[in-house]
């Protein structure tokens, strides 16, 4: 915790060096978790076997439950939009998975340091521990999803080509953009209680506003000119889904989504390095 003394400040370089401070407490913290790597993926593995530990088809309930929601949504949707199923139900697919994923770090940072409270209180781990454990449970429940995306395709015969490699590069940046709102999340949902519920419904206004259940050709130009310029989470979508589509995201994608993880990461290390400590006392 930072002494009553390092907050006061009596010039420009004295607040220079006091945000400096507080960055460098959260990047240490970011970067001591990240060392703890073999833990992360233990506690992690562990998180989603024992969800299911009693389950005949263990995990794969998860992939069973989301394809049969994808095909309903895609036979149902598809009509209602006088689409063609040989183009949407991959569209709908890539997007319903990526969406659960995205919601399941943001949304789930909300208790990340609430459910870890026993560990946070007796263990001396570092905080963002906490989150990346979440991001590895979270990415290994997305595993068993995204085995659908490649039989849907298959199933649609789309063709394979190497386009497709760049969804590997863009799946990272969508990663990387998640984690760092889940860290705002979490620390503002363990400050205040209220939070959960406000961030479920700002998610699912977006999962409205995103292209996720409607493709962007069926909207009005200007609506959907506002819908997707300005909507962070179609760039985020966009640079994963469209090389599994076959075709090059737009360097304004991947220009938004880089400096959302630059500016996101920072402004976290530093929400990290001054509410670190106080997070024990929230709990």
């Amino acid at each position: 915790m930072f002494p009553a003394s390092t907050l006061e400040f009596t010039g420009p370089n004295d607040l220079r060096e006091l945000f400096m401070t507080i960055f460098q407490y959260g990047l240490i913290d970011i970067l001591n978790s990240l060392r703890k790597n073999d833990l992360i993926h233990m506690i992690g593995w562990q998180d989603m076997t024992l969800r299911y530990r009693r389950s005949k088809f263990g995990p794969f309930w998860i992939t069973i439950s989301m394809g049969i929601q994808i095909l309903t949504m895609g036979l149902v949707f598809g009509q209602l939009f006088g689409a063609s199923i040989h183009k949407f139900l991959p569209f709908l697919a890539i997007g319903v998975i990526l969406w659960s994923y995205i919601t399941a770090v943001v949304s789930g940072g909300c208790t990340a340091f609430i459910s870890a409270t026993g560990m946070i209180t007796q263990l001396d781990i570092p905080m963002s521990f906490h989150l990346f454990r979440l991001v590895w449970s979270s990415f290994l429940f997305f595993i068993h999803n995204a085995v659908i995306i490649p039989l849907v395709l298959l199933a649609m015969l789309y063709p394979v080509n190497w386009v497709c490699l760049l969804a590997v590069p863009g799946f990272l940046l969508l990663t990387l953009n998640i984690t760092w709102m889940g860290m705002f999340t979490g620390i503002f949902c363990t400050r205040f209680r209220d939070f959960p519920q406000l961030i479920a419904s700002i998610l699912q206004v977006f999962f409205y506003v995103t292209p996720i259940m409607w493709m962007p050709d069926l909207a009005p130009q200007r609506a959907s000119r506002v819908l997707l310029d300005m909507n962070p989470f179609h760039h985020l979508l966009s640079i994963v889904r469209e090389p599994l589509m076959g075709t090059v995201p737009t360097l304004t994608s991947y220009l938004v989504c880089c400096f959302m993880a630059i500016v996101g990461w920072c402004a976290a290390a530093m929400l990290l390095g001054r509410y670190r400590d106080r997070i024990a006392y929230w709990l």
